[in-house]
């Protein structure tokens, strides 16, 4: 049977105010640190922090510059037959191609891709927002990795055994509006799996599989706002199972898979 799980009657998040811009090559667990502390904070043993993808691919050095690209002819012939305003840069979307897996649709003035990391969003992932004029950002590589190493640079400075979500915000099928993920995820279980367990009339729950990191990210959105400049926040009390970063512990975990998908 799977582990019961303790629900919490209350939980706090607050923002990391001054992160201050990041650059390529930045210990982002450095500056997370400093950040905190210079707002009178402290991380604690237990800490979820959740992290702004955006945050971590600047760090991680994961720009494109568009004066660089040379686009496909196939990236051309999209933009001129994507119905779009304004009609979408060749060379943007020659990026979102290389960034591809596959395609899954274009409609709209919108293509929806599966990502190498095995994402399904819009433009896989590749962003203008909140990066110099000129530049595009994508996701990181692999966002658990990234996640593990800025957990242990965190560890490192502050001594303290914090959890590390790496969120970013993605459309969602059959319901209007976005909301933050988790991409990548360290030191938490991302799923709660209440699977065996009996709810209070004595049914065994046979479906019910919750996806902890991700409502985890949702909530750090609320805080973080698209133009607050406030890219991290610190969710306290939240008694999440610990991840050990193998099948149990990543956020690789929340990726459905293919033999699963009945919508692929």
């Amino acid at each position: 049977m799977n582990p019961v799980f303790p629900i919490p009657d209350r939980i706090e998040l607050f923002a990391v105010p001054g992160l201050g811009e990041i650059a390529p090559g930045d210990a982002l667990g450095v500056a997370l640190c400093n950040a905190v502390t210079q707002a009178g904070l402290a991380f604690e043993d237990g800490d979820v922090l959740v992290i702004a993808q955006k945050i971590v691919s600047k760090a991680e050095g994961r720009l494109v510059e568009l004066a660089s690209v040379i686009p496909s002819p196939f990236a051309v012939s999209l933009s001129e037959s994507l119905d779009a305003t304004p009609a979408k840069d060749p060379r943007a979307i020659e990026v979102v191609l290389r960034e591809s897996r596959r395609i899954v649709r274009m409609d709209a003035g919108l293509i929806i891709s599966e990502t190498h990391q095995g994402y399904v969003c819009a433009n896989a992932g590749v962003d203008s927002s909140n990066v110099p004029a000129g530049f595009l950002s994508l996701l990181p590589v692999d966002p658990d990795a990234s996640a593990a190493r800025l957990r242990e640079e965190i560890r490192v400075h502050s001594g303290r055994d914090v959890a590390v979500i790496i969120s970013d915000t993605f459309g969602r099928p059959w319901r209007e509006g976005l909301t933050n993920v988790a991409l990548g995820v360290a030191g938490l279980a991302p799923l709660q799996d209440y699977r065996g367990q009996k709810d209070e009339q004595g049914h065994t729950l046979s479906a019910t599989v919750i996806a902890t990191a991700d409502e985890l990210a949702a909530a750090a959105e609320l805080l973080m706002g698209k133009t607050a400049r406030r890219p991290a926040v610190v969710i306290r009390n939240f008694p999440a199972l610990p991840g050990s970063g193998s099948a149990t512990g990543t956020g690789a975990d929340l990726v459905r898979p293919r033999e699963k998908d009945l919508f692929r």
